[in-house]
Formats: structure tokens, C-alpha cells, sequence
């Protein structure tokens, strides 16, 4: 994709700072009706799902020009809160408030139930097991669920400490994260057991768990403008750290400043930096390994809910929509709920050099 989004040019002008620029940002075509919970890029191609409140799950096809086309979409009994895609693209599945996960076949258009909870499914994520998909939910009744798709009953079940508010998982790793700060650690070669279970390192509630590309650990956001570097062996301890983000300093006090929450991050699929996003308006490209803020990026006019790379790294799509920080009362029309296609240009998502090789 040489001229994505007509910018074709790799200068490395602007990233002789490290202020980025969205001015080649572009919007996604008829964005969903209410606020975006989360994104997912097919690992086949540029196809983006999208899961949102209006209780929809919708997917675009994006050209190499950034211009988006609706493709499918299927809806669910109340607002979907994930969606994920199966690893050869053909399937797109949504977890709901309404108890559920829904499946969708994009070939045959066939749309199904595959799992089911006591209380809301707040994470959906799809794995393979021996060749054949197999959808994983994370719920507020406290379970991990697996899901064969050949049946109508779990395959496996894990209790956690607490209500699932996050989850991620990449190769044999699977990071749960509940309220109350647990995060549970799955070695999904033995699923049906908890690895290892630490307590967050950031003092203030979970929001979001992301897994290295390299499957070696994690990353943490607070709702406090913290992000934490998390590695899952112990050997590995001396690597974490954790560090601000998301924070605007008061003009007229020194010593005070507004913390927001983190609300995304996203791992460079080549690169292996990674993306902060919250709701101050603002993403952040970040090198872990050598500590370093690569880019950031001018707010964006709302809260940012979600992120993703597409499959290349060529692509860092971000949804900008209500949080419900607020409560109800706020989601309000003058809310804005947008998805932006920003293309990643020259070295805005490489590493450092003279960091950690990968």
C-alpha cells in the first residue's frame, strides 16, 4: 500500500519529533448509531469489525486508499461489547449484554448463537485448538467460557476472582483482567486451569489488558493514566516497569494535573511498540523496551474507545465515541461516534534505535 491514503511519501520529517500529525486521517463511512466498544481487524485482509452500542456488529472492507464500504453486519439483543474475528477471516463473533455471543459466517451470511452467560459477556476472542475455531468469552458472572463450535455447551470453563472487564490473548497466552485489579494468566496449551493470578501493579482500576507480539507478557491501562509493562515469567520481573500517560497538567497549578483513563492499547503487529489511547482524545506510540515515547498525537475532539492495527501495521484505526465515565445522562447526540483510519508513515511505529532487537 505505497499510496495509502494518498500519502505515499515516507519522509521522516515529522517524525524528527515527537508530535504526530492526523491530518491524513480518514473517517470511516456510516459509522455505527451509538458508542464504539471495540475494533478488530480480520488477520486476512482490511476488513474492520466493529462492536457498538447500538447493538450492532458491523464490518468494513477498506481499500488502499482509506475509503471504507460496509460489507455485513448482524445485531444482538442488546449492546455488543467485543468482537473478534477467526484466524482465516471467515468469521466474525460478537459478545452482548444480553447475555450471548453471536457468530456470523461472512461466505453463507448464516448468523448463530455459540455462548451463553448469567450476566453480561463482556469479552469475546477466538482461538484455534487443534485446527478447529473455538470462541472464548470472558463474562460478569465471574466465568471464562470455551466454545467449540461443533457444540452447544462449554468445552471448558475457568472461575475468576471477580467480574471480567478485559481480555486479550496471543499464541499460547491468555491475560484475564477482573475487577478488583485481579489479572489471571492462562497457558492455553492447559486452559482449563489458571497459570499464574498477580494482583494489577497500578493502584486504580483495571480498564484494558494487551498482549505482547511476542506473547511474552502484557501491557496494563488504569483508569488513573497509567500503563504498566507486565511479563508473564518471573525470571523476567526485573523488565516491568510502569509509567503516566493520558495526564494534562493544570496551566496554573504546577503540581496538579487531570488523569484520565487508559481505555486502549494495541500492539504494532511488525514492530512490536505499542499504542496507548484514553479519554483525553489523545494515542500514543510507545517503544517498552526502550522506555521511549515515539509519537503523540493532538486530541481528536471525544474520548477514543478502541483501537486496533490492521494486519501490516499500515493502518491504526481508532473509534471516537461516549466513554460512559458520565453515566447515561451524558450520551447525548452532541457526542461524537466516529472511527478514523490514521496510516501509519515512515518511522511512527518503529522502535527506537539502539533498543531491545526483537
Amino acid at each position: 500500500m505505497s499510496t495509502l491514503f494518498g500519502g505515499g511519501s515516507t519522509t521522516n520529517t515529522a517524525s524528527s519529533s515527537t508530535q504526530g500529525d492526523t491530518s491524513k486521517d480518514v473517517d470511516i463511512k456510516q459509522p455505527p448509531e451509538d458508542s464504539i466498544s471495540d475494533l478488530a481487524f480480520s488477520a486476512q485482509g482490511d476488513y474492520l469489525a466493529v462492536a457498538s452500542w447500538d447493538k450492532k456488529v458491523r464490518i468494513y472492507e477498506i481499500n488502499s486508499s482509506g475509503q471504507s464500504e460496509g460489507k455485513a453486519l448482524f445485531e444482538m439483543g442488546g449492546p455488543v461489547l467485543s468482537c473478534a474475528w477467526s484466524k482465516d477471516g471467515t468469521k466474525v463473533v460478537g459478545g452482548s449484554t444480553d447475555k450471548t455471543a453471536k457468530i456470523l459466517d461472512l461466505a453463507s451470511g448464516k448468523q448463530e448463537q455459540v455462548a451463553a452467560h448469567d450476566d453480561t459477556i463482556r469479552c469475546v476472542k477466538m482461538i484455534q485448538v487443534g485446527g478447529n475455531d473455538m470462541v472464548v468469552t470472558g463474562s460478569w458472572d465471574k466465568k471464562i467460557r470455551y466454545w467449540d463450535l461443533r457444540q452447544q455447551v462449554p468445552v471448558g470453563q475457568i472461575e475468576c476472582q471477580e467480574r471480567v472487564y478485559t481480555m486479550d490473548t496471543r499464541d499460547q497466552l491468555l491475560v484475564v483482567g477482573t475487577a478488583e485489579r485481579h489479572i489471571h494468566m492462562i497457558n492455553l496449551a492447559n486452559p482449563d486451569r489458571i497459570y499464574k493470578t498477580i494482583a494489577s501493579p497500578l493502584k486504580w482500576q483495571t480498564r484494558v489488558v494487551s498482549c505482547f507480539t511476542d506473547a511474552t507478557g502484557f501491557a496494563v491501562g488504569s483508569i488513573e493514566g497509567r500503563c504498566a509493562i507486565q511479563y508473564v515469567e518471573d525470571k523476567d520481573t526485573g523488565l516491568n516497569f510502569s509509567f503516566k500517560c493520558h495526564r494534562q497538567q493544570d496551566p496554573t497549578q504546577r503540581d496538579v494535573a487531570k488523569v484520565y483513563s487508559v481505555n486502549a492499547i494495541s500492539f504494532h503487529p511488525v514492530h512490536g511498540t505499542f499504542s496507548t489511547a484514553g479519554s483525553d482524545g489523545t494515542f500514543h506510540f510507545w517503544d517498552k523496551d526502550a522506555k521511549h515515547r515515539l509519537k503523540g498525537y493532538p486530541e481528536v475532539g471525544g474520548s477514543i474507545t478502541a483501537t486496533a492495527f490492521n494486519t501490516t501495521g499500515n493502518i491504526f484505526a481508532y473509534a471516537v465515541s461516549y466513554d460512559w465515565s458520565k453515566g447515561y445522562s451524558f450520551n447525548t447526540t452532541a457526542q461524537p461516534c466516529k472511527i478514523k483510519l490514521h496510516p501509519i508513515i515512515g518511522e511512527e511505529c518503529k522502535p527506537r534505535p539502539g533498543g531491545k532487537k526483537r
